[in-house]
């Protein structure tokens, strides 16, 4: 499965800073439970990822390969 095929697959995303100091994305659905931590530099450069693809969607252009 790549990033451009639709899935009926369903997934709750939680996201938040741990006790430990670091950012967890967590994903829940059926079958999956899944923990991920990153460091703060990491979640920042995961968040600038996200603002960059939302901006590519939202203009309609085509997004460059890396």
């Amino acid at each position: 499965m790549g990033i451009n095929s639709e899935s009926d697959i369903a997934a709750n995303l939680q996201i938040g800073p741990t006790d430990q100091g670091m950012v967890r994305i967590y994903v829940q659905g059926e079958g999956v439970d899944l923990p991920m931590d990153f460091d703060p530099d990491e979640a920042m450069e995961i968040a600038e990822e996200l603002i960059a693809a939302a901006e590519v969607a939202r203009s309609g252009t085509k997004p460059r390969r890396r």
